[in-house]
């Protein structure tokens, strides 16, 4: 072991106790790690401010992190450096008021129409065990916004297909959900289930987890993300789509056909609301067209008697002290 060691294990115990992911608690000990290589720290107790300031400008001028990934750098620093003040190891925290940066707002890029969706859902071979399952992935991508990380740690008894709901276990931030399943998603996972499944878990009859490979080991995050470009690209896209593509997709087109936003946010797990709010200003490209379709008055049909202003006609009445209120 070397003298960090000792800490950055008391600290991922500490974050099982917190009850933290094991993502991150993966992702927090690599950034700490990382740090510590990079300024050279021989000893946590003499890491002052100047030198967590120091370590972050220089993940800036590098241009190889994105604001984000500095974010969850900084947050994985200050978290372990309250860890060692909680445990007196150090009587000052030096991370205290080291502030993550503003986030940059992006709106997601790729978006996919219902046309381009049931395009990419139809390219899968439903006359193999293989294009069964690739359907029935797609259709519970496409019908529940789940995260790609979500989605490989399902297991057999997470989905209710009597009751049309799936169950998320510790999705992100250790935080457990249901979110309903769509008639279509709820088809091919019958079939997934009643027929393909079971052939490839023939050595495996033990395992839990949902969605499996024809060997019969759950389906890889990566062999997932393929998957999905390849039947993309043989739909004949040229733009990258992703498992969050279909999540996006999801969201945006929920919220375009009027679903309420906050049961938006408890389907897709944010846990804050303005992190769903971004969604509607994705979609707001399409309220000029939505307003224009749907309102009464936009509706009028051309040539139908419309009353026009005339200031001969309220010349009269000028100056009075009638009031108006809204």
């Amino acid at each position: 072991m070397n003298s960090h060691d000792d800490y950055l294990f008391k600290f991922r115990e500490n974050l099982k106790v917190l009850n933290r992911s094991v993502a991150t608690m993966k992702a927090y000990d690599m950034h700490v790690r990382h740090f510590l290589d990079a300024a050279k720290i021989k000893d946590v107790k003499s890491v002052t401010r100047h030198i967590i300031e120091d370590y972050i400008a220089n993940l800036f001028e590098s241009g190889r992190y994105t604001t984000a990934t500095i974010s969850i750098k900084i947050r994985a620093i200050k978290r372990f450096f309250e860890f060692l003040e909680f445990a007196n190891v150090v009587f000052i925290n030096p991370a205290e008021f080291i502030k993550e940066p503003k986030k940059e707002k992006r709106l997601p890029k790729e978006i996919l129409t219902a046309k381009e969706a049931r395009t990419i859902l139809d390219k899968p071979n439903l006359g193999t065990l293989m294009g069964i399952r690739d359907r029935a992935v797609l259709e519970v991508f496409y019908s529940t916004g789940l995260r790609l990380g979500e989605l490989t740690k399902l297991s057999i008894f997470d989905a209710d297909l009597q009751g049309g709901f799936l169950r998320i276990n510790k999705g992100k931030g250790s935080k457990d959900r249901v979110v309903p399943l769509g008639k279509h998603a709820i088809r091919f996972l019958k079939e997934y289930i009643s027929k393909v499944r079971p052939r490839f878990t023939k050595k495996a009859r033990t395992l839990r987890t949902l969605f499996v490979n024809r060997y019969g080991r759950p389906l890889d995050k990566q062999v997932v993300t393929i998957m999905i470009r390849t039947y993309a690209r043989e739909a004949g896209f040229k733009k990258q789509v992703t498992a969050h593509t279909f999540r996006h997709t999801f969201a945006c087109q929920l919220i375009r056909n009027g679903a309420d936003i906050r049961a938006v946010q408890k389907m897709m797990g944010h846990a804050s609301l303005r992190t769903t709010q971004e969604y509607l200003r994705r979609a707001g490209i399409e309220l000029k067209k939505a307003h224009a379709k749907s309102h009464p008055r936009e509706r009028d049909k051309p040539g139908e008697e419309v009353i026009k202003p005339s200031l001969k006609r309220i010349k009269g009445n000028y100056g009075r002290s009638d009031k108006i209120t809204d």
